[in-house]
């Protein structure tokens, strides 16, 4: 049977079908739909770990008890769960262990657009890349028989492209797999004495490994009558380069990018006049060929940043090719907002009256720091801004001048660490967790501080005024940011207290769907002066027309803010 799905959903079909028993994860896009996917198998235990490097460890867990086991995280996630990535290649695995990253070039939704190649060569531990659904399911199956076979764990890196894109995929059954657990201490605790013995067995595995690369089924070639032309290329690349080129260009599509396959790379070069890799990002592959001492293009004709297109690789051969949409210059400009009635607005908008330097963090608040609320100095990673605030303070003394402003989630995430810091070696900072009961940026997943698990079954709670009081932190209070009044005096007496303080700032994100919205506010035309004081917060649902305020009752969930600006009593009441 066969079915449309998007390759997230075919990632998750392919840890069914493999007899993966334990998946832990953190969300975030463009891996988040892998585990939310995989949720939905009973025979699959899922749960949202706090961050990464949790997940990591307790998917290795699972692999030591004999079990199959998977964790799913953006690229910058696997930076978090380096720790242990790095010494499970030593280790190896007893269950099948698979790592899936999505990569992000272009960076839709990230910080950054790093390369996760690197982290599979720098680990020594095999990456596959699927360049479809369908592939995405079977390379996941396959993940677990190489890394049960290799001993080690392997990484299935996804990209944007492939994971949100959707093509047809055949099912098939799950097949049980379980070991037994045999008690090893020299295989399984890493210290020194038997690190140092299992480093050699990591090297031999590498060169299996890439003799296997080399006649691998995922490795393959096309040639085509006319060889002047050889293209090596994987992933969502392959895909351009078929459409661009259908059969006419000759093409080694790798699907394990590391270790490549370096017999097979040769043979291929060999029997084509001019050699190109196509590949987005780093020139990992063109850098490995032009080591084997073969000449080869790439990055002379390919950007380094960003990802490619059809277009963008028809350009690069001088070949012609349509436009189907507009050139991204004509398009108008359409930045994010946080939403209408979002509980983050209004803190921001006291942040920034009072001049306040704030250090922000990743989560929807980060849109804080657009215009008009221009709210944010920094983002830099998760939790970075608490400890940020803190080393902020200790170099410029300003203390009273300067917040830090986290997520509920993205507290838990990396955040305690941070403020543990504050409360040891003593700044008076001021850290604002802005609770909205909700994982918000990669779509309402839970966390612990929720009372819900990944399936929506009651779980335990964690009580943030408590860890912060257990983490040190004195002075802990709780605001509801739609009272400007209450927020900012909180904000005025925390910076000026001479011990370090928490501010919770809680208000469940307005597009939660127990949050019942209230009537749209109006405006009253006649006692509008045309200030537009109201507009000084960026909600979507305020305009001006007709040169008064106007409130778009289709956005407008009667949240009071803007009420709260007017000094003329010019907003309020029920449409």
């Amino acid at each position: 049977m066969k079915k449309l799905m998007l390759g997230n959903e075919a990632v998750a079909r392919g840890l069914y079908e493999a007899g993966c028993s334990v998946v832990s994860s953190y969300p975030g896009t463009p891996s988040t739909e892998i585990t939310e996917f995989s949720a939905k198998y009973d025979d699959i235990y899922c749960e949202w770990a706090p961050n990464e490097k949790v997940a990591c460890e307790v998917a290795f867990g699972a692999s030591l008890a004999g079990a199959r086991s998977a964790c799913c995280m953006k690229h910058v996630g696997l930076n978090v769960a380096a720790d242990p990535l790095f010494t499970m290649s030593y280790t190896g695995v007893n269950g099948g262990l698979v790592i899936v990253v999505a990569d992000d070039p272009s960076m839709h939704s990230s910080q950054n657009e790093q390369d996760s190649r690197h982290y599979a060569i720098a680990s020594k531990i095999p990456m596959l890349e699927p360049s479809d659904s369908m592939e995405a399911k079977e390379f996941a199956k396959l993940a677990f028989e190489l890394s049960e076979k290799f001993d080690t764990p392997v990484l299935l890196r996804m990209c944007t492209r492939i994971a949100h894109s959707q093509s047809a995929v055949e099912v098939s059954d799950r097949v049980e797999c379980k070991k037994e657990y045999v008690k090893n201490p020299q295989k399984y605790i890493m210290a020194p004495a038997n690190a140092i013995k299992r480093h050699p067995f990591v090297e031999e595995r590498q060169k299996s490994i890439a003799e296997y690369a080399d006649t691998a089924s995922i490795n393959s070639v096309f040639y085509s009558e006319d060889k002047s032309l050889g293209i090596v290329t994987s992933g969502t690349s392959y895909a351009y380069v078929k459409e661009v080129f259908g059969d006419s260009v000759s093409v080694l599509k790798l699907g394990m990018v590391n270790p490549l396959p370096d017999n097979l790379i040769k043979e291929f070069a060999e029997k084509v006049d001019r050699l190109v890799v196509v590949e987005e990002l780093d020139p990992i592959i063109e850098n490995h060929i032009k080591a084997l001492g073969i000449k080869v293009e790439g990055k002379n004709l390919f950007s380094i940043c960003g990802e490619f297109s059809q277009k963008i690789i028809a350009d690069a051969f001088n070949m012609p090719y349509p436009e189907f949409a507009p050139a991204l210059s004509d398009i108008p400009v359409r930045p994010p907002v946080m939403c209408a009635g979002c509980p983050h607005r209004s803190l921001f908008y006291i942040l920034a009256k009072n001049k306040l330097t704030v250090l922000g963090d990743i989560g929807c608040y980060t849109l804080g720091s657009a215009a008009p609320l221009n709210a944010i100095d920094s983002v830099l990673c998760m939790g970075a801004s608490v400890s940020g605030v803190h080393g902020f303070n200790k170099a410029s003394g300003n203390e009273n001048k300067t917040v830090c402003v986290i997520g509920d989630s993205t507290f838990m995430h990396s955040g305690m660490t941070g403020l543990a810091n504050i409360a040891y070696n003593g700044t008076n900072s001021t850290v604002i967790i802005v609770d909205n009961s909700i994982t918000g940026m990669t779509g309402h997943q839970q966390n612990p501080t929720t009372g819900y698990n990944i399936k929506g079954d009651p779980a335990t709670k964690i009580d943030l005024e408590a860890l912060c009081h257990a983490l040190g932190i004195n002075r802990v209070r709780v605001v509801d940011p739609y009272n400007l009044k209450e927020t900012e005096a909180a904000v005025r007496e925390e910076i000026s207290v001479d011990e370090p303080s928490v501010i919770i700032s809680r208000r469940p994100c307005a597009l939660l769907k127990y949050v019942k919205a209230k009537p749209p506010v109006k405006i009253d035309t006649e006692k509008c002066k045309s200030c537009k004081a109201c507009m000084k917060i960026g909600c979507p649902a305020i305009s001006m027309k007709n040169n008064k305020a106007h409130i778009d009752n289709t956005l407008c969930v009667g949240c009071g803010v803007c009420t709260q600006l007017c000094a003329f009593n010019a907003i309020g009441g029920e449409e």
